[in-house]
């Protein structure tokens, strides 16, 4: 018996437990692309796009290509129409919104390091290239939120690469206004704001009073060092800062002021800051 057939033997094998456990499952084949799981849809002869992350437009019985096609029924697992995929496989993949979680996916140091400062813990994966951290909780799957990192959930698969190290936590506001687009310049203006957040303790519950400062600094380094889409920029970087400190009281006048010189440093208007702040208050709920 060959190597090969053992891999494969073994993401089957990893396909049951997972789907045992509640967590919809695929085969991948060679380039993380999922193969098409019925003998008609092998190498896309049905014009769907298996090397997609949706479903094609299969005329099969049942959705047969990428996140569609994950499930949690041992029975079609191993069915002889998933037979051939399984000896294509090269891993497993899962639809992380099917099991309820969200994957934020870390492609490079550099996102990382950024997440460490900017995300609460919780377990991770490493990957070839970065990590995976991955929260209780679904959401929209967005890509490219930020430099290295996209948001996989609903209608999206993550490679299977093992149960990972630490305790997994609930999906923060942090990462979800990560997909939230900037509102539309044509709506109408809010009212400027005469405090930078709701009051609180006045300490920042998180870690520690250097966690505050930390995320201040990154904060403005994330628009300085923007070199397109600036509003939308200021906009995600205002709304991650109210979402890890707007609910402490532990933000002053002070820290905000630096937000808004970085801001315009890269040419934003007073007037657009004090709007988009105001608008990732209103997306918060503050």
């Amino acid at each position: 018996m060959t190597q090969p057939t053992l891999i494969r033997r073994d993401h089957l094998r990893s396909a049951l437990d997972l789907a045992a456990a509640g967590v919809p499952v695929l085969p991948l084949r060679a380039g993380k692309r999922p193969c098409g799981n019925c003998p008609a849809c092998t190498g896309s002869e049905c014009g769907g796009r298996p090397n997609m992350k949706t479903a094609g437009p299969c005329q099969c019985p049942r959705p047969c290509h990428g996140w569609a096609a994950a499930t949690t029924d041992p029975a079609t697992l191993q069915s002889p129409a998933w037979a051939e995929a399984w000896r294509q496989a090269h891993a497993v993949a899962y639809h992380p919104g099917g099991a309820g979680l969200t994957v934020v996916d870390l492609d490079n140091a550099d996102a990382i390091a950024w997440a460490c400062q900017s995300l609460p813990a919780t377990r991770t994966v490493p990957t070839t290239r970065g990590e995976h951290w991955i929260y209780r909780g679904a959401m929209g799957s967005v890509n490219g939120v930020r430099e290295g990192v996209d948001l996989k959930s609903t209608m999206a698969y993550a490679r299977w690469l093992g149960p990972g190290t630490g305790t997994m936590t609930a999906l923060p506001d942090a990462v979800r206004v990560l997909a939230v687009k900037e509102p539309s310049a044509a709506r109408p203006a809010p009212l400027a704001v005469t405090a930078p957040a709701p009051t609180g303790g006045g300490e920042c519950r998180h870690r520690m009073p250097a966690y505050l400062e930390c995320g201040i600094t990154m904060a403005e380094q994330r628009i300085t060092e923007a070199r397109s889409g600036v509003h939308t920029t200021v906009y995600r970087t205002f709304l991650a800062v109210l979402s890890a400190h707007g609910r402490c009281g532990c933000l002053t006048d002070t820290h905000v002021a630096r937000l808004f010189t970085a801001a315009q440093a890269k040419g934003e208007s007073p007037r657009h800051c004090t709007d988009a702040w105001t608008n990732a208050r209103t997306a918060l709920g503050m």
